[in-house]
């Protein structure tokens, strides 16, 4: 036996020999592998439940079997993080932590707690309890945090805090496990920003991006202690706060984090806009190992003109704007029903009209008919075609009169491959179908893209990009990966794997449900909810019950009607709500309003309601 206590970044980047020292410590029926750098400190403790020899090396049994008979030991590696007096970090979380008896009970009671989904589509069904099961192992403790759980990011790479990845994972299971929102925000807001510090990229009333404690974050080798590198977690944070509170009527949160959401509110003005013309930029100030891009594109090269060129510093991606839009209004709408306080929600409110004009003249490509993925430092436009636009459809910064243009790009062939909308085209210079963030298939990212479509009416384009995602998802035993390949679903027949993807992965997981709200149709409305579904034929009938939120729990279920041709839904999408709901689109629904009952609950045709 031998431990290398490797740093994930040290495997992630295939780094070489570790600064400091291994040891090897022999002790009564156990043999003990540590690590020492200065006052960092590891060991792993390996016992066995038979008796054994411990050397150096490792363990041996000797083992004397008689014909039909068993032998069997049971080994225990025990991970250990010692403070310099001795004292085990990780000691108070031990107590917390389920043993082995008691793991599987707590994870079945996480499944019984959520919303039951009842459908015929065994695809569907697969996915969504698997997503369950995935959340509920991606559940975490932070070491310094008092032990409240929120949503580790994903396995290998993330298993720790990210604001940008909590955020909108918490955004997309509100309706299936909204528990893990007040513990996520109260988390951040603990955290946020409170000083300028270069190192960190730290400003007062900025959301972190990622919080680690490994050994390369211990000595700076790595930013992450936290790291702020992220210009997207802090508008997301005020989006979460609301859409919370429209789910949840829990206004106590709310004012308990006012002065966050405040602060993170004043950083987009204050601190985001470096070039002073109203936008969110980035630009690294921590050159040595700071982030290039900090989107949710973060790679190298995830931000280019549709040449290949890369821009210049600082950068304005498209879809921050529409985050900072939506937080505008959504801090409005707290500030005039929570906070009291009508002059704050009236100013937040003018600057999110004025940067809806000014986004949509500086970013709006006219002769291309979609937005620009970002602005180069002297204001030009990045001309490539990317997934980013799909964001700004659910962060609602789109004129309705310029959706359908959008909405064809993301559908058609370049971007949409027919297992979801690539994150960057075919037919820019840098794509790459298995391009981390240049071609490959991101299912969080479409699982937005699908609710913007929602939003302005596309039910079937919405429909098919949720068909295609939880199809995907079968060839993967139920489990979205971080991203797969953005080759054709034509030409493949199947998903092609991402070598390196995170899976389990939170906004993978979360991907899923976001994706029945969106066929669904499910939305708060004051103390109700609110279903009007749009089902894709392979799904036939889909029921979600006992949602949970301020109405108490409700159902909402939907079934595909047979009785219309697909010219028929065609023509229907991309219609108004309104409209196509008159229509009749694609659906009976269950009448909502009032929770619904298992037996005689009352429904009818959408077209004759």
């Amino acid at each position: 036996m031998a431990g290398d206590f490797a740093d994930i970044f040290e495997i992630k980047f295939d780094i070489g020999d570790k600064a400091g020292s291994h040891y090897t410590e022999v002790r009564p029926h156990e043999l003990c592998l540590g690590y020492r750098r200065d006052t960092y400190r590891r060991e792993v403790v390996v016992s066995a439940s038979e008796p054994v020899e411990v050397d150096p090396h490792g363990l041996r049994f000797a083992v004397r079997i008689r014909p039909g008979e068993q032998w069997s030991t049971r080994l225990q590696a025990a991970l250990r993080a010692l403070r310099p007096d001795g004292v085990d970090l990780r000691s108070a979380l031990r107590v917390q932590r389920p043993d082995d008896s008691t793991l599987p009970a707590s994870v079945q009671a996480w499944v019984a707690a959520a919303p039951t989904l009842d459908t015929e589509s065994v695809a569907l069904q697969q996915v969504y309890n698997r997503s369950l099961v995935d959340l509920a192992a991606l559940r975490f403790a932070p070491l310094s945090l008092g032990g409240a759980t929120v949503p580790a990011a994903g396995l290998p790479w993330f298993m720790t805090l990210f604001g940008r990845d909590s955020l909108l994972t918490c955004l997309q299971t509100l309706p299936v496990t909204p528990s893990l929102t007040p513990p996520t925000l109260r988390i951040l807001g603990s955290l946020q920003g409170a000083r300028t510090d270069d190192v960190l990229e730290e400003d007062p009333g900025r959301i972190l991006h990622e919080l680690r404690y490994g050994e390369s974050a211990a000595f700076e080798e790595q930013p992450h202690s936290p790291y702020y590198g992220t210009v997207d977690a802090s508008p997301l944070f005020v989006v979460l706060l609301d859409e919370y509170e429209r789910w949840s009527g829990d206004t106590a949160l709310v004012m308990e984090l006012e002065q966050e959401a405040r602060a993170a509110l004043a950083w987009i003005d204050q601190y985001a806009d470096l070039t002073s013309t109203g936008y969110i930029w980035y630009e690294r100030r921590n050159r040595p190992t700071g982030l290039d891009n900090q989107c949710w594109k973060d790679s190298w090269d995830s931000i280019s003109y549709a040449d290949g060129r890369l821009p210049g510093f600082p950068r304005a991606t498209c879809e921050t704007q529409g985050y900072a839009y939506d937080a505008k209004l959504r801090g409005a709408r707290l500030a005039r029903t929570v906070w009291d306080d009508p002059d704050f929600a009236d100013r937040l409110e003018r600057e999110a009209a004025a940067l809806y004009d000014r986004f949509n003249r500086d970013f709006w490509l006219e002769d291309r008919g979609y937005y620009a993925l970002a602005l180069d430092h002297d204001g030009t436009p990045v001309d490539s075609l990317s997934s980013n636009i799909g964001h700004l459809l659910w962060s609602g910064i789109v004129p309705p009169d310029r959706a359908a243009r959008v909405v064809e790009h993301l559908m058609g062939p370049a971007l949409f491959s027919g297992w979801g909308v690539r994150t960057f085209a075919e037919g820019q210079r840098r794509y790459n179908p298995l391009g981390y963030h240049n071609g490959t298939v991101w299912p969080f990212d479409n699982s937005f893209i699908a609710w913007g479509l929602r939003r302005y009416g596309f039910y079937g384009e919405a429909a098919r990009i949720a068909e295609g995602i939880l199809s995907a998802a079968t060839y993967f035993q139920g489990r979205l990966p971080e991203a797969f390949g953005g080759f054709d679903r034509e030409t493949t027949r199947y998903p092609v794997r991402y070598p390196t993807a995170g899976s389990p992965q939170a906004w993978s997981s979360g991907a899923c449900m976001l994706l029945i709200r969106t066929m669904l149709g499910i939305n708060p409305h004051e103390d109700h909810l609110v279903v009007a579904p749009a089902l894709p034929s392979t799904f036939g009938r889909v029921a979600l019950l006992d949602i949970p939120g301020r109405w108490g729990k409700a159902d909402a279920f939907a079934r595909y009607r047979t009785d219309q041709s697909e010219e028929q839904l065609a023509a229907n999408s991309g219609k108004s709500e309104q409209n196509s709901f008159l229509e009749g689109v694609i659906i009976e629904t269950g009448f909502v309003g009032e929770p619904l009952t298992r037996q005689g609950s009352s429904s009818a045709h959408l077209g004759q309601s």
